[in-house]
C-alpha cells in the first residue's frame, strides 16, 4: 500500500484516502451502468445482440476507451474548481471537496437511474463541480461566486447545452439521407422480434455500438480519472502534486521555459504577478536533476506556483494582448502547457482502476434505461436504421469532444439522436418520455449543486 501511494501514511489518513478512492471507484461504476443504455439499446433492440454479450462487449470497449483515451477530459474537469481549492495545504478541503463532489453526483445518478431516466452523469459531475466552488464562496473570507472557474464553466456548459441538439439534427439528417440513398426496406421496419438483422446491418450496429462505448469511456472514464487525482493530489500531494516520474530533460525543459517567461514578462506594464510566479517555481527547480529532489513539504508549493503561473499568463494575453507579437503569444502558451505537463498527469494505475470500475459498471444495471431509449422515446420499435444513424452520430461527435478535451454527455446525444431519428421517419415522439427525459436535463444542474453544495459545507464543518 505505501509502494501504491508513495509513501507511509498515518492510519487516519490513510483510511481517510481509501474512503475518498471507494467514493470515486463507485462513482465510476454507477456511470457505467446508468449509461449503458447509450450504447447497447439499439443493438440489443434490434437483436443485433443477445443482451449480455451486448453489455460485455460494451463493458470491454468502455475499458480500453479509458486507457487510451488520454486525460484532456479529465484536466478539463479538474480545472472547474476553484484555484483556491486546488492549490489549498489543508487535506480536510480536499476532503471535503472530493467526498462533496462525488456523494452529490452519485445520489442523482442512482435517483434519475432507479427511475429509468437517461440523465446525464457529465451534467450531474458539472453542477456537482459548481457547487462545490458556490459553498467555497460562501465560506467566511470570501465573496459569493468569486474563485469558481466561470469561463471554464461557460465553455463546458455550452458544449452540454449544443450537443443534444446536434445529436437531434445530424441523426435526423442521417434518416433522410439514407433513405434516398439505400433502398433496402428492411433498414426502415420493425425488427424481426425472432430473428437477427442481415449480416451487413449487423455489422453496422455492432460496429456502432463498439464506437460509442470507446468513446463512452474516453470521455466519461476521464472524468473520473481527474475525480481520482483531485483526490490523490488533496490528501498525499508529497507522492501526486507532481508528475515524479518526470526525467532531467523534461526538468531542465520545464526550467528553460520559466525562464522564457520571466523574460516575456518585462513586456507587461504589470508584470509582478507573471514575473514572481515564474521566479517562484524556477527558484524550486533549479539544482534538481528529479523532481523527487524537492523536499516533500514543498512539491505541493511547486504544483501551486505552476497553476498560479498557469493562470497568470492566460490573464497577461487577455488583458494586454498588445503586448506581444502573435508568435510570442504562442511561444508563451506553449511555455505554459509545457510546465502543466508536471502537474497534469495521472499514473498508470489510476487509469487501470477507472477503467475497471466503469467497465464493470457497465455490465451491472443496463436494463430500466435501456427500455427507457429503445422503447419509450419514440411511438414505433427502433429500427434497424435509426438505431445506426443515432450510434453513428453520437460515436462521431463524442469521439471528436474527446480529442478536444471537452465534456460532453454520451446520454444526452444518444438519447437525442434517437428523438431525431423519430421525428425525422414520422413515428412522433412519447410527450410523457420527452417531458421527463427533458425534466432531469433542466433539474440535473441545480440538483447537483444544491446537494454538492450542502454536503461541502457540512464536510468542512466536520473536517475543518
Amino acid at each position: 500500500m505505501d509502494t501504491l501511494f508513495g509513501e507511509a501514511l498515518p492510519f487516519g489518513t490513510l483510511a481517510l484516502l481509501l474512503m475518498a478512492l471507494a467514493v470515486a471507484f463507485g462513482f465510476e461504476f454507477v456511470n457505467g451502468f446508468h449509461d449503458t443504455a447509450n450504447a447497447v439499446a439499439t443493438v440489443i433492440y434490434t437483436k443485433s445482440l443477445r443482451p449480455w454479450t451486448a453489455v460485455v462487449w460494451s463493458g470491454i470497449c468502455n475499458f480500453c476507451g479509458v486507457f487510451f483515451g488520454g486525460i484532456a477530459v479529465a484536466m478539463g474537469i479538474v480545472y472547474l474548481l476553484p484555484v483556491e481549492l486546488l492549490i489549498s495545504k489543508s487535506t480536510g478541503a480536499g476532503l471535503s471537496m472530493a467526498l462533496a463532489l462525488l456523494l452529490g453526483a452519485i445520489i442523482w445518478n442512482l435517483g434519475t437511474w432507479y427511475f429509468g431516466l437517461p440523465a446525464s452523469s457529465s451534467h450531474t459531475l458539472i453542477g456537482a463541480i459548481v457547487g462545490v466552488g458556490l459553498a467555497n464562496s460562501m465560506l467566511p473570507g470570501h465573496r459569493l461566486g468569486d474563485g469558481v472557474n466561470w469561463g471554464k464553466v461557460s465553455e463546458t456548459g455550452l458544449s452540454l447545452l449544443i450537443s443534444p441538439l446536434i445529436g437531434f439534427a445530424l441523426a435526423a439528417i442521417l434518416v433522410l439521407l439514407s433513405k434516398n440513398l439505400i433502398p433496402d426496406k428492411r433498414l426502415y421496419e420493425k425488427p424481426d422480434e425472432h430473428n437477427p438483422p442481415p449480416l451487413w446491418i449487423r455489422a453496422i450496429l455492432v460496429l456502432t455500438c463498439t464506437g460509442v462505448s470507446f468513446a463512452h469511456g474516453s470521455n466519461d472514464g476521464q472524468k473520473g480519472i481527474g475525480l481520482v487525482m483531485l483526490i490523490l493530489t488533496g490528501i498525499v500531494p508529497a507522492s501526486f502534486a507532481l508528475d515524479m516520474s518526470a526525467n532531467p530533460q523534461r526538468i531542465d525543459a520545464a526550467r528553460q521555459a520559466l525562464m522564457r517567461i520571466e523574460g516575456a514578462a518585462v513586456k507587461l506594464a504589470s508584470p509582478e504577478a507573471l514575473r514572481l510566479a515564474a521566479a517562484s517555481a524556477r527558484g524550486m527547480l533549479d539544482g534538481r536533476a528529479t523532481l523527487g529532489d524537492i523536499p516533500r513539504d514543498q512539491r505541493k508549493d511547486l504544483r501551486a506556483n505552476i497553476i498560479k503561473l498557469d493562470a497568470a499568463v492566460k490573464n497577461a494575453l487577455k488583458a494586454e494582448p498588445a503586448a506581444f507579437s502573435a508568435a510570442e503569444a504562442d511561444a508563451l502558451k506553449k511555455d505554459a502547457a509545457l510546465l502543466k505537463t508536471l502537474t497534469d498527469f495521472a499514473p498508470l494505475w489510476v487509469k487501470i482502476a477507472i477503467a475497471l470500475s466503469l467497465g464493470i459498471g457497465t455490465m451491472v444495471g443496463w436494463k430500466r434505461i435501456v427500455i427507457t431509449i429503445g422503447e419509450k422515446i419514440g411511438k414505433d420499435h427502433l429500427t434497424y436504421g435509426q438505431g445506426a444513424s443515432a450510434e453513428l452520430v453520437a460515436m462521431s461527435s463524442i469521439g471528436m469532444a474527446s480529442y478536444l478535451g471537452l465534456p460532453v454527455s454520451t446520454t444526452h446525444v444518444l438519447s437525442s439522436g434517437v428523438a431525431g431519428t423519430m421525428v425525422a421517419k414520422g413515428s412522433g415522439l412519447q410527450l410523457a418520455t420527452v417531458i421527463k427525459i427533458a425534466s432531469a436535463w433542466v433539474l440535473t444542474l441545480p440538483a447537483a449543486i444544491l446537494l454538492s453544495g450542502g454536503l461541502f459545507l457540512l464536510f468542512t464543518w466536520l473536517f475543518l
